[in-house]
């Protein structure tokens, strides 16, 4: 018998954003496809952390940027839980660099993850989905989509890339029941973030109206909003979280 809980699959889940996406969906009564590409400790601590929230979670490992990979990923999915209601695309890389610094082996993998990896699991995700007419589909984007950073012209590119996917997918998901929205993103209290030096972390932290940097959970909180009936309605729109950054 198919398993009546709603489930979601999370991509890049053992850290930072993607890891609070799949503890706060658990927390909605979701069950929890936890996506990581190398590092299964830390996967199985979050598919540990959401177990005993009383919900079930799998780790599943996929290059997002592998279509035969992804493919396995989600006959994976179907095969433990029997449905798909919830694609949170989150996996992706950033590799900064100017334009005269830029290799071509970091812009080939920039793309292939940042893009190529979301419309890999997006086109899965709607072939599971459009069977039941219904789903969501979230896409992580970046306040780097609409502001201009220095250094993040590829990062910038293929973030604004996912804005316009995201626009176009929900147009032609839309008539199969199915939503995608995408949330962007500012300075988010991460791993990437403790990597900045001290001095350059300063000079980010003035630039926010708010005076403080956002959590994991402040974008766990607003992926969720979008997976409730609440936001049924909303589809094709890009919320920048950036506490003021962009404006």
């Amino acid at each position: 018998m198919e398993n009546e809980t709603k489930v979601a699959l999370v991509t890049g889940a053992s850290r930072g954003i993607g890891r609070a996406c799949a503890l706060k969906l658990a927390e909605c009564g979701y069950d929890v496809a936890v996506n990581y590409n190398s590092n299964e400790a830390k996967a199985q601590e979050v598919v540990s952390a959401i177990e005993a929230t009383g919900r079930r979670a799998i780790a599943v490992k996929a290059d997002t940027a592998d279509l035969k990979a992804v493919q396995n990923m989600f006959r994976e999915v179907h095969k433990a839980f029997g449905r798909l209601d919830v694609l949170v695309n989150n996996a992706g890389v950033v590799d900064d660099a100017y334009l005269l610094m830029i290799n071509e082996d970091s812009l080939s993998r920039s793309l292939d993850i940042n893009i190529k990896g979301y419309f890999h699991c997006a086109q899965q995700a709607a072939l599971k989905m459009m069977s039941r007419k219904q789903g969501k589909i979230i896409n992580i984007s970046s306040v780097s989509s609409v502001l201009a950073v220095e250094g993040q012209g590829v990062y910038s590119a293929t973030k604004g890339a996912v804005n316009s996917m995201t626009a176009t997918l929900a147009k032609e998901l839309a008539p199969r029941g199915i939503t995608v929205n995408a949330v962007a993103p500012g300075f988010i209290e991460t791993e990437m973030i403790d990597a900045i030096p001290e001095d350059k972390k300063e000079e980010y932290l003035k630039a926010v109206p708010m005076h403080k940097f956002g959590t994991a959970a402040d974008v766990a909180n607003v992926v969720a909003q979008l997976c409730s009936d609440a936001f049924a309605y909303m589809t094709g729109q890009v919320i920048v979280l950036d506490g003021g950054l962009s404006l």
